[in-house]
């Protein structure tokens, strides 16, 4: 009973091999090659399928997803002798699962290589200044060689990306430096334009302040010269409507004399010829005050008043003597140097 119940045992376990071999199940986006005997027999897709155990054999399963391979620096030379170290990014996917297994023997490798040395010869026809800026320029260039030529592996390049453009460390220095020169240079057009803008504004500013100052004085000057005829014309109608006599004129004129006189520096006074007029006037009071007791008034002389003469003024002097009148009688001699002090509490 032994040997048949080991017999029976190793049938089980090849029956459970066999069925394991038989079915194959293939997960999504995935594919699977089948060879009977060394050569190819069909791709299995998604699902459950059943193959011939010990006869059909799964080679490889291959990824249909898009799939992402970086690749590291490679230096490659621009048309101004300039070594640059670029990275590269290629997004590719398998279109056919036969194609890349049978036709190239690692197409990673090969995608890879095929990638230096078109990148090589784009770059090796631009200057470091274009391929700094033309990475768009660059990118349709090495996926339009890549689809071509990966097309007849089964595998579609869907988009090559440039990580990086590393030039030396001289170069970058430079180009640090020139891009500090030229931000340096437009701050200082910037501030220049600043500086000139407010310049502009500060003088029309003040120049509006000097026409609005101007037109200030103006209208003040105007309504000071108003207000002026306004009390001028308003005294001239107050004497006129008083009807004042020559005597209060010629008062008030001779009131007005010794603010002539004012001040420290003046040691020589001027008598202008309308004095003469006043005293007239005046004396006329006076006299008319004077020889009020009989009724009758004095006449004004006659005489014609003086030139306007120099009179020095000496403290000093006494009491100038009483003026006759043409009749005779003494009327008391208006002395301006006495009215002055009269007036003036200082001398």
């Amino acid at each position: 009973m032994e040997p048949v119940l080991i017999v029976l045992v190793v049938l089980v376990v090849v029956a459970f091999i066999a069925l394991i071999k038989t079915i194959q199940v293939i997960p999504q986006a995935s594919a699977a090659i089948v060879e009977r005997f060394g050569r190819y027999t069909r791709t299995l897709n998604a699902g459950l399928n059943i193959v011939v155990p010990f006869i059909d054999r799964v080679r490889n399963r291959i990824d249909l997803r898009e799939q992402v391979v970086p690749f590291p620096p490679q230096p490659v030379i621009t048309q101004d002798n300039l070594v640059v170290n670029i990275d590269t990014v290629i997004y590719y996917q398998v279109t056919d699962a036969r194609a890349a297994t049978y036709e190239v023997a690692s197409y990673i490798q090969a995608i890879e290589q095929l990638t230096v040395t078109t990148l090589r010869n784009i770059i090796g026809s631009m200057d470091l200044e274009s391929t700094l800026t033309s990475r768009e320029v660059i990118n349709a260039g090495l996926r339009g060689v890549l689809d071509e030529a990966t097309g007849k592996w089964g595998i579609r390049v869907n988009r090559v990306e440039l990580k990086a453009i590393e030039p030396p460390t001289s170069i970058q220095d430079s180009m640090e430096k020139q891009m500090r020169a030229e931000r340096d240079k437009r701050a200082a057009i910037l501030t220049a334009e600043g500086n000139r803008q407010s310049q502009i504004l500060r003088a029309e500013g003040e120049k509006q302040a000097e026409v609005l100052k101007a037109e200030g004085e103006a209208q003040a000057a105007v309504l000071r010269a108003d207000g002026e005829a306004a009390a001028i014309r308003t005294v001239f109608e107050a004497i006129h409507e008083g009807d004042a006599d020559q005597k209060l004129l010629a008062y008030q004129y001779l009131q007005t004399l010794p603010e002539l006189a004012k001040g420290d520096s003046n040691k020589l006074w001027i008598i202008p010829s309308e004095v003469g007029d006043a005293l007239k006037g005046l004396g006329g009071a006076f006299t008319g005050l004077t020889g009020g007791a009989n009724g009758s008034a004095m006449a004004a002389p006659t005489a014609a008043p003086p030139a306007a003469t120099q009179v020095p003024i000496d403290p000093a002097a006494g009491p100038r003597p009483l003026d006759t009148d043409t009749k005779g009688s003494a009327r008391p001699r208006i002395d301006p140097l006495r009215e002055y002090r009269k007036n003036d509490p200082e001398q």
